[in-house]
């Protein structure tokens, strides 16, 4: 958790289509370790209290226009102390044109200086957004992730379990892979993680006996995804005689990832159970649950009724 992610300017300059006023040398060796932003209008008025350096800047209309407001020369004193403390990336938004002195001193300084012509709200809420999936905290986990229903199903367990054959089977059935063996979590948001495959095993599934599956190849490009939400976690473990598993599904079970609480549930496997369509049904399940209806407690209050009249 402690380490730090970054992305590179090159990413954003390719994803945005910014275009590169001065920079001081390739993007891609130039990078970016923050999710936060700054309209530095503050800055440009002098106020570098709490001023950091290491987020993009971006320079819209408020901006432009503050700085026409004044005389060559006090505007030039402001660019000047504004680019010396020389931030990540300067972006002057919606097409407009940056100053000479804000030109001249960019590339005096080192300081990339970019436009786009998005406004500067929609470019902000846009270079957010993909900042916070570029360097959100991530960790590796050992197990499958597929889509069954709209619903993102991490499957754990212990290697052998059969969560590979589990998942080549949904597969078969219409759903799609998103990553086998290693799946990559990431902390999208406080509520939110989305799951992905490394690069080198992606739509890749090893199936004992056979060997390596191209998925995409045999299946279509409709039988795998690149990212996925991850909305609830299935453990399969091997049956264990004489242990009581959840029967009617009242206990609410979660598992913390990222010190985010998701649902889970045990299933356990053993001959003769058909683990994909077990799957499909805790996920449609799961996805009625999140709609409002739980059926177990629907139940629970018709037995409960049942005794009431009883007695």
């Amino acid at each position: 958790m402690d380490e730090e992610y970054r992305v590179s300017l090159q990413i954003l300059i390719d994803e945005f289509l910014l275009e590169p006023v001065a920079l001081p040398g390739p993007a891609s060796d130039i990078f970016v370790k923050t999710t936060e932003l700054n309209r530095p209008a503050l800055a440009l008025s002098g106020f570098f209290e709490l001023f950091e350096p290491e987020r993009i800047q971006l320079i819209g209309n408020a901006e432009q226009c503050y700085l026409a407001s004044m005389d060559e020369e006090e505007r030039r004193h402001h660019i000047d102390a504004f680019i010396e403390r020389r931030p990540v990336a300067v972006i002057v938004t919606s097409g407009l044109e940056p100053f000479e002195q804000l030109v001249r001193q960019a590339e005096k300084c080192g300081v990339p200086l970019l436009r786009s012509h998005e406004k500067t709200s929609s470019l902000m809420a846009a270079l957010i957004a993909s900042l916070n999936v570029s360097l959100a905290p991530r960790i590796t986990r050992h197990g499958v992730l597929v889509e069954v229903y709209g619903e993102g199903i991490l499957i754990l367990g212990d290697s052998g379990v059969g969560k590979s054959e589990t998942a080549i089977e949904l597969v078969k059935r219409g759903h799609r892979l998103i990553a086998d063996d290693a799946v990559e979590i990431k902390k999208v948001s406080a509520k939110t993680l989305v799951g992905s495959a490394p690069e080198v095993i992606r739509h890749y599934i090893e199936l004992r006996g056979i060997g390596i599956v191209d998925v995409r190849r045999l299946f279509g490009m409709g039988a795998v995804k690149d990212t996925e939400r991850i909305d609830l976690v299935i453990y399969l473990e091997q049956w264990i005689h004489g242990k009581m598993y959840d029967r009617l599904g009242l206990e609410e079970k979660t598992v913390e990832i990222l010190g985010i609480d998701l649902p889970s549930i045990t299933i356990p496997v053993k001959p003769g159970r058909n683990l994909s369509i077990i799957l499909e049904i805790a996920a449609m399940n799961n996805r009625q649950k999140k709609m409002g209806y739980n059926t177990a407690e629907e139940f629970n209050k018709k037995l409960m009724g049942m005794i009431g009249l009883k007695d």
